[in-house]
């Protein structure tokens, strides 16, 4: 791919990436807000949080057969108009009913994102795939990063009244608009003129029966918990535990995601070198450490949570990289099955955190995503033990 339509698939991966960062993790500052505006416990907000799991694992159910059917031009656009007009509706909605709704349609449409921008990620990079994977969800972080200062803007002041956590949303998810004037106008590789993939679908009943997959799979589950746990719950955890303010509070969830995004870009081109399962076993050993660390020191472990972000990182893009090797003419199927089942387990991981601060405490909660990481380390160590047999190490 050259010249302009390389131009315009970079802007669709960088910028969608980029958005995708900015819709997941403006909700963290926003949170306590929300919480008060509607009445919320704990519990509710875990609810919250496992219902968006829920839209996103909807999406990703049926996101690779969209995808075959009408291509990725017409998935991508999709994806990127929910978002946008889920801002709208956030903002707007009169009563917590709605506004769960509204949430819903925005996970609805980040899930269709993510198979999307993963499925053509995955066709276009095919050398130095690590890396490549690493810098485009470097874009995922840099939104992510930016995020929690842009929802510092709840407090402005706009035409005489404040923008609150409503308008925030609608101001930072228009943004979503942004890249769907390249994602109409790019011609896809693996595809004939924007139509359906031309890649062979790889069998779910052959992923069903292979072990390594499913070690991808709780690994990868734990790893995501992990990452979303610590964007959700970190300004909330922060404000109750140790009486930050939700300047300080924000300042800390963007220097999680600052080391998260810097982790990215600086550890991709070592994936390639020490191999994809060995990276994750690292990665997310130093997370776990770091999370558990943080919260039992306490208040002056905070910076130890944030720099968590570094460790959980790459695992994500290093995953979806080992994917792309493991199954090079099914790689769409494979996103696919493995993104699906993590959505499942995602939306028990989110209830189960939001339980565990309800019934134990945020210092118990926060632990929680901390053992999540280790967890995720843990089944990289099993999936290195199967590959090494297997005599397939990537």
């Amino acid at each position: 791919m050259r010249g302009r339509n390389a131009a315009l698939l970079a802007a669709v991966i960088f910028i969608g990436y980029f958005v995708f960062g900015v819709s997941e993790n403006i909700r963290g500052p926003a949170l306590p807000r929300m919480q008060e505006d509607f009445g919320f416990s704990e519990w509710h907000l875990g609810m919250l949080l496992a219902l968006n799991a829920l839209g996103f694992l909807i999406a990703c159910s049926f996101a690779g057969r969209l995808i075959r059917a009408v291509g990725s031009r017409a998935a991508l656009a999709a994806a990127f108009a929910a978002m946008t007009l889920s801002g709208v509706f956030i903002g707007a909605a009169p009563n917590a009913a709605l506004f769960a709704a509204a949430f819903f349609l925005l996970y609805l449409g980040n899930g269709l994102l993510e198979i999307g921008l993963a499925v053509v990620c995955a066709r276009l990079f095919t050398k130095n795939t690590g890396f490549l994977m690493n810098l485009s969800h470097f874009f995922y972080g840099l939104g992510s990063t930016i995020s929690p200062v842009a929802a510092a803007a709840m407090g402005w002041t706009v035409g005489g009244g404040e923008l609150g956590w409503r308008g925030m949303y609608i101001l930072l998810l228009l943004s979503c608009a942004v890249p769907l004037i390249p994602a109409l106008l790019a011609r896809y590789p693996g595809e004939d003129g924007g139509g359906a993939a031309g890649e062979a679908p790889l069998s779910w009943r052959h992923l069903l029966r292979d072990k390594s997959a499913w070690c991808n799979v709780a690994l990868l589950s734990l790893g995501v918990t992990a990452e979303l746990g610590a964007g959700g719950w970190m300004v909330n955890y922060l404000e109750k535990v140790h009486a930050f303010s939700s300047v300080r509070a924000s300042g800390m969830m963007s220097l999680f995601f600052l080391a998260f995004m810097i982790s990215r870009l600086a550890l991709g081109p070592l994936t390639d070198r020490i191999g994809y399962v060995r990276s994750v076993i690292l990665f997310a050993a130093a997370s776990g450490l770091l999370s558990c660390a943080g919260v039992l020191i306490g208040a002056d472990g905070a910076v130890l949570l944030a720099l968590a972000g570094a460790g959980i990182g790459p695992v994500y893009p290093t995953v979806m990289a080992f994917l792309a090797k493991r199954y090079p003419r099914g790689t769409g199927a494979a996103i696919t099955f493995t993104v699906t089942a993590i959505g499942i387990l995602g939306v028990a991981g989110n209830f189960l955190i939001g339980w565990v601060m309800d019934a134990f405490g945020y210092e118990a909660g926060y632990f929680l995503i901390g053992s999540c990481a280790l967890g995720c380390a843990a089944a990289g160590a099993a999936l290195h033990r199967l590959l090494r047999k297997e005599g397939r190490l990537i």
